[in-house]
């Protein structure tokens, strides 16, 4: 199979850990004999430092012509007092509308004793 991957490593921690995140899916596509082609967009504050934007069109334009993207974390303290639009987060919010995702999944593991402490729901 091939698989166009964009790489949106982020902010900070965020490329360090994208930049191993892309050795993981290297190695699981090659046992499994994928073939990866990677790309990669400006997305946060680095962004912002090289375009002026969270969220520049090149990155809009190679979103929307991947089959996937593996985004890291955006933010950085520097902005911290800007102005909402100016923001590292404004541009993962603006890439969540035009792919048209919402939300921010992660796993989750209950403990019975402790579910009627917890915003979670019980089935």
């Amino acid at each position: 199979m091939q698989l166009n991957i964009l790489i949106l490593s982020g902010d900070g921690i965020g490329a360090e850990v994208t930049r191993e995140a892309v050795k993981v899916l290297q190695k699981v596509a090659g046992k499994f004999g994928h073939r990866l082609s990677l790309s990669e967009g400006l997305l946060g504050g680095i962004a912002i430092h090289k375009s002026g934007s969270p969220l520049p069109q090149e990155t809009i334009d190679l979103a929307l012509q991947a089959d996937a993207t593996l985004m890291g974390a955006v933010g950085l303290p520097e902005f911290d007092n800007v102005a909402p639009e100016k923001r590292p987060e404004r541009g993962l919010l603006g890439i969540r509308k035009v792919l048209g995702v919402y939300a921010n999944l992660r796993p989750v593991r209950s403990y019975a004793a402790l579910l009627d402490s917890s915003p979670s729901k019980r089935n």
